[in-house]
């Protein structure tokens, strides 16, 4: 079995699992259930207008820096790709998002093996993070999203 330092394969850039992403039609309440469940806080809100959502970070009350998180998307409008989502597939699981300390490396990493980036460069999301998705196609039929959070 080859030595996985040796396969020129960038350990070092991939931190942690960040958050899964739940699609849902509405916030509150799904913040309501994982409250209630499991006594979950709601660590961060926000409106992203360009993707059409608003998003909770939701985990535990005593959360570790690299703990994973759960992230509510509910729709702002019908048009948005989260609403598309939710008409054809219904609430659930939309996408698994990995934590990188560089995502230009990692990006170029990516695409040196043949994996598509859904954008040519990270754009800005939850919480002034810049992101970048992998196609489901190249990640096992999963919405592969990548992040490094502002310093």
């Amino acid at each position: 079995m080859p030595n996985p330092q040796s396969l020129n394969i960038p350990h070092e850039y991939v931190v942690c699992l960040d958050h899964v992403g739940i699609a849902v039609p509405n916030l509150e309440e799904a913040i309501e259930f994982y409250r209630s469940a499991f006594g979950w806080v709601n660590h961060h809100q926000e409106t992203n207008e360009e993707q059409g959502v608003t998003e909770a970070m939701i985990g535990p009350k005593d959360l570790k820096s690299t703990d994973g998180m759960i992230q509510l998307l509910a729709p702002l409008n019908e048009e948005s790709t989260i609403a598309k989502f939710l008409e054809k597939k219904g609430a659930g699981i939309q996408q698994m998002c990995l934590r990188t300390n560089d995502i230009d490396a990692l990006s170029e990493h990516l695409r040196s093996q043949g994996v598509r980036l859904l954008y040519p460069e990270p754009k800005i999301g939850t919480g002034g993070a810049r992101i970048n998705f992998l196609h489901p196609k190249d990640a096992g039929g999963v919405l592969l999203e990548i992040t490094q959070p502002q310093a």
